[in-house]
């Protein structure tokens, strides 16, 4: 007779090209490697994700599917996926993980198909929840730190947060193993950064608490990174083996340690790895000018930066923390232009005011500031987003939304409308204080902002083709002219221009 006690860890489809390395499922495989037998399924790389699945459950060898859930696209494959495997394979257990569960959790638990769920990092939670299970001791549940469950009278139990781990004694990632199900190859892509570009985290959270991050819940302001040494074993081991030459680093925040940021970049000096990275104005404005040269020489091309907004008033309302403010976004692009590092600044516009009038004057005003911006550093490169509420619960910010009449989806299967997809890739607002003609503003000034400074990102747009598109742009974005910018749309539709605030950089 087959034990039925395997695990299936299965990525949902995020994206239709560039596939990233699914780190996530890898850290819940080096978990229980060696403990439990586990298959990896990638809807990223199956024509048919549901058959492959499908067939693993009709062996009789699976107990478990493990989802991990990013708000968006990936609801298109969890939601259905978990909901089939519930009522095809009842005995099953479905357990879900990741940003979306995390931060929606009541809503998902409360779908019928969704048994547990892993509420932060699941390095220690995911194996005590299986061996749990396996033994059938399910009084110790809520002696499971990072775990949601409904208890046996329906009530929803919410475990303590396990403190952060020490990363480096975590177990390597089990590449070799993810090898035998996908040729590691199909998951390095040729970017802007280089031709085969590696994506990698190398910590978890974030120290600060800014009220408007999904983080932010799942971390509660906390951060454990990686040494600098063993991030190198493995970009050395992925040199030697697949000759990358671009790394991803997809932490929240890489730069918060200069120490180890500084040792990273020695270590890789002579490498010829380029890199790009997430952080933190000022915490990167701390670094000396001499830093910035060494991580420039070391291949730091770009770095993804959240300046949200050049309005003091408003970086408070948004509990950004820190010490950043306009004029030290100003300072700080020019200082990454002398070091020849690219500042990709992502702005929030659209946040809650107490008038329609108040909310238009923040969008005028901060249009001005992006403006401001390109001016002092034409290779800043400015992604814009429309506010798209996550704010804290308990937060001054998150009473302003439901005071404004916002609210999320009652049901978990209500996320799969469209409009809640554009709306986690923060391109649809939902939100009753944004008229349709404050989005229309935004949206038409970033196709002009587009247009005249086409992203750097997208290598297929260069020579004459950013000549023209900036020469069509030139009228409308020196008169602050923004309404009706069809010319420049049918360019990037032609053009198939990449937005890389929701596609990633460029890849083929």
């Amino acid at each position: 007779m087959k034990e039925k006690n395997k695990i299936l860890l299965f990525n949902p489809k995020s994206a239709n090209s560039k596939q990233r390395i699914p780190n996530s499922i890898l850290q819940v495989g080096a978990s229980v490697f060696g403990r439990f037998e586990f298959v990896f399924v990638d809807g990223n790389l199956e024509r048919d994700p549901w058959s492959v699945i499908e067939s693993y459950f009709e062996s009789g060898e699976f107990s478990y599917f493990c989802c991990t859930v990013m708000p968006g696209p990936q609801l298109r494959q969890a939601i259905p996926f978990t909901k089939r495997i519930k009522d095809n394979f009842p005995d099953s257990v479905t357990i879900w993980g990741g940003y979306f569960p995390s931060n929606q959790y009541k809503v998902s638990i409360e779908a019928y198909y969704v048994d547990y769920i892993i509420n932060g990092p699941g390095d220690v939670a995911f194996p005590s929840l299986i061996e749990c299970l396996e033994s059938k001791n399910l009084t110790e549940l809520n002696e499971i730190k990072n775990l949601i469950y409904k208890d046996e009278n329906g009530a929803i139990k919410k475990t303590a947060k396990e403190p952060l781990l020490d990363q480096d004694k975590l177990p390597r990632l089990p590449y070799e193993n993810l090898n035998q199900f996908y040729d590691l190859k199909s998951y390095l892509h040729r970017t802007f950064l280089g031709k085969k570009t590696f994506s990698y985290h190398s910590s978890v959270g974030c120290p600060f608490t800014c009220s408007f991050c999904a983080v932010v819940p799942v971390y509660e302001g906390r951060w454990k990174a990686r040494s600098a040494s063993n991030i190198y074993k493995d970009v050395s081991y992925f040199k030697d083996r697949y000759q990358i030459e671009a790394i991803e680093f997809h932490d929240n925040n890489f730069f918060t340690s200069r120490e180890r940021v500084v040792e990273f970049s020695k270590l890789i000096l002579d490498d010829g790895i380029s890199w790009w990275g997430e952080g933190r104005i000022d915490t990167i404005n701390k670094y000396s000018d001499e830093e910035l040269k060494l991580m420039r020489e070391a291949g730091c091309k770009m770095i993804f930066l959240g300046a949200e907004t050049g309005n003091d008033d408003i970086l408070k309302q948004m509990n950004k923390g820190g010490t950043q403010t306009g004029q030290m976004i100003k300072d700080f692009v020019i200082r990454m232009g002398k070091a020849d590092i690219i500042p990709e600044l992502s702005f929030v516009l659209g946040m809650p005011a107490d008038t329609p009038k108040k909310v238009m004057e923040q969008i005028d005003w901060d249009i001005k500031f992006i403006k401001e911006i390109k001016e002092l550093n034409p290779n800043a490169e400015i992604i814009i987003y429309l506010y798209s509420p996550v704010a804290t619960e308990g937060s001054e910010l998150y009473e302003q939304i439901q005071n404004a009449g916002f609210s999320f989806p009652d049901k978990l299967e209500d996320w799969l409308d469209p409009s809640w997809e554009n709306f986690d890739l923060r391109k649809n607002p939902l939100t009753p204080w944004l008229t349709p003609a404050m989005v229309d503003k935004i949206q038409n000034f970033e196709t002009v902002l587009n247009g005249y400074y086409p992203t750097a990102t997208d290598f297929r747009v260069t020579g004459l083709k950013r000549s023209i598109i900036k020469g069509i742009s030139n009228f409308r974005y020196k008169s602050g002219f923004y309404k009706y910018p069809y010319e420049i749309k049918a360019l990037h539709k032609i053009w198939k221009y990449r937005q890389p605030e929701i596609e990633g950089f460029y890849s083929e």
